[in-house]
């Protein structure tokens, strides 16, 4: 063959693989493109349902909050007799019940915020056990007075988590 001939081959051939070449780059773009698109409002859509499932979970771990509130909780649950240990555990035993009514709302909640408020939760019951090992407390009167006395120097548990649980809150909406 002659350099001629191969000269005009690929004078032919170069271009139209430079134009292929070209065409493949645009259309690879323009098809990651409307994935990247679909995909952005496939999230938008997803958003936009599971939002109020979220606000929903935030709104049941605030109630939470709320009626662990030994403030709440005592004057909701009053004793049926004096015996401060019957007491102690049929108080935590409600907290118990009622944390593990909302135990699936940790799926709709952060890690840190589930956390805080399991922390919370232990406190609580812990600030109530070393209430009724107290030498003051003769009976479950005793033991609510004890545990309300010593919530006016600081603040319970649930309070400092359902200010984390409204931070958090603020952050997505």
């Amino acid at each position: 063959m002659d350099s001629a001939k191969l000269f005009e081959i690929l004078a032919y051939t170069l271009p139209s693989l430079l134009t292929g070449g070209v065409a493949y780059y645009l259309f690879a773009a323009y098809f990651k493109d409307q994935q990247n698109t679909r995909r952005w409002l496939l999230q938008k859509e997803n958003q936009k349902a599971s939002l109020p499932l979220r606000l929903q979970a935030y709104e049941r771990m605030a109630l939470f909050l709320e009626r662990i509130n030994p403030t709440h909780l005592l004057v909701r649950i009053t004793p049926h007799s004096s015996d401060k240990n019957q007491y102690e555990n049929y108080v935590i035993a409600q907290i118990e019940q009622e944390f593990e009514h909302n135990l699936t709302q940790q799926i709709y909640l952060s890690d840190d915020c589930w956390t805080v408020i399991t922390t919370a939760k232990n406190a609580t019951i812990q600030l109530i056990r070393k209430a009724c090992m107290s030498e003051k407390v003769e009976n479950a009167d005793k033991l609510r007075e004890v545990i309300l006395s010593e919530l006016f120097d600081k603040t319970a548990p649930s309070s400092a988590a359902l200010g984390y649980l409204k931070s958090e809150i603020k952050q997505f909406l």
